[in-house]
């Protein structure tokens, strides 16, 4: 134990719900700016490259500007900013204009407490505890941001990749040399699989963010997961995508994000990788 707190377990899920729903309203924050931003970058570098003038815009941080509402711009009072709570007094709705608030913000919010809350209670306040409640951060960052924008950036694969790597050094989820491979594991099977597609159909079948994402499910969680995360996204992707042609008259030509199923698949693994693949064996 890094500390050594005697909080009960029904303590220590309360606490989780609230620190993570805090973080849920930051990981919005990211969803919604992060890409914005990378686009004003790769706006300005083309224009550059071109020789065109540059665009003047208001540029956007995580920090600024503050807070609003998409379609006034009212700036959102700290009482209506509250997690989850300030959703269900608001009723959903802007209190200056009435326009209707996303489902997005209070899912993302509920959702990063109870994992939060999870692990706490489960688990304890712990060195791994704490990275098992980061990558689940990530996970719920990168899934979120592919199904609104089909993006995975390297800003976040990347770091993850890393840091998976990183803590592996000292075994704390697999060996070092079971990271190694899994990183790589990850990633070449994806990256086989999108060559071999587009030779065959002159289409590319999935992005490179699927790739690293992959790779950093790999670096954390080890090789033998590998086989487990591609197998459990690719039911879970084809049963989404299936239900959503035939009942939602949803296109098969449309862009298809497999990063959250892989996101979800990765902490699946994390929990009950384990026992999953000892069941299977047995079977």
């Amino acid at each position: 134990m890094i500390f050594d707190l005697s909080f009960s377990p029904a303590t220590l899920a309360l606490i989780g719900l609230v620190f993570g729903s805090i973080i849920g309203s930051f990981l919005n924050v990211v969803i919604l700016r992060l890409p914005v931003m990378l686009l004003a970058r790769w706006t300005r570098d083309s224009r550059e490259f071109l020789g065109l003038d540059p665009v003047h815009k208001q540029s956007i941080t995580l920090s600024k500007p503050a807070s609003h509402c998409p379609s006034c711009n009212t700036p959102i009072k700290p009482v209506h900013n509250i997690p989850i709570l300030s959703y269900c007094y608001l009723r959903g709705r802007c209190n200056a204009c009435g326009s209707s608030i996303s489902l997005q913000y209070p899912i993302v919010e509920l959702i990063t407490g109870l994992i939060t809350a999870y692990f706490l209670s489960q688990y304890g306040l712990n060195v791994k505890t704490c990275y098992s409640i980061v990558f689940s951060y990530a996970l719920i960052l990168l899934a979120v941001m592919d199904f609104r924008e089909k993006l995975l950036p390297d800003q976040i694969t990347l770091p993850l990749l890393w840091l998976g790597l990183l803590i592996n050094l000292d075994g704390l989820f697999v060996s070092s040399g079971e990271a190694v491979v899994g990183a790589i594991v990850g990633y070449l099977p994806l990256w086989i699989l999108f060559w071999i597609f587009k030779f065959v159909t002159g289409k590319e079948g999935m992005g490179y963010g699927d790739f690293k994402l992959n790779a950093a499910l790999g670096a954390w969680l080890g090789w033998q997961m590998v086989p487990l995360v591609i197998l459990l996204s690719s039911l879970l992707g084809t049963l989404v995508g299936c239900c959503a042609i035939i009942f939602a008259g949803r296109n098969k030509n449309t862009p298809f994000a497999f990063g959250p199923y892989l996101c979800i698949s990765g902490w699946i693994a994390l929990q009950w990788g384990d026992s999953i693949v000892q069941q299977f064996l047995t079977f």
